[in-house]
């Protein structure tokens, strides 16, 4: 059995920030796909609902949506928010990762 991601408190507290100015809430929908200059690339965004096959991870009333394809990539992850000089982001710690690039968004497994 796969064990999806953790998700820092710190990114729900983010996220709920995020709903609590729009009109609906909104879930983070972490995902892997092919490409990038790593092989794969996380895809980060906001989506209202969830399809029927997700994983929902629950925290702080926020809601972390993982499609089941992206699931094995995921396995043991973390998810979090960062607030840095470079910029405020959410992002993936995949120790599943053997290379990743500079910019933290593509790896290679």
């Amino acid at each position: 059995m796969l064990l999806p991601p953790k998700v820092t408190d710190r990114a729900f507290a983010r996220l709920a920030e995020i709903n609590a100015s729009a009109s609906a809430p909104r879930a983070l929908r972490v995902a892997v796909e092919g490409g990038g200059c790593s092989g794969f690339q996380y895809e980060l965004k906001l989506e209202e609902n969830a399809a029927a096959d997700d994983i929902v991870i629950e925290g702080a009333g926020q809601r972390v949506l993982i499609d089941p394809v992206s699931l094995p990539f995921l396995e043991n992850a973390t998810v979090d928010f960062t607030d840095e000089l470079i910029g405020a982001r959410f992002v993936v710690q995949n120790p599943n990762a053997s290379a990743s690039c500079g910019c933290g968004i593509s790896f290679s497994m």
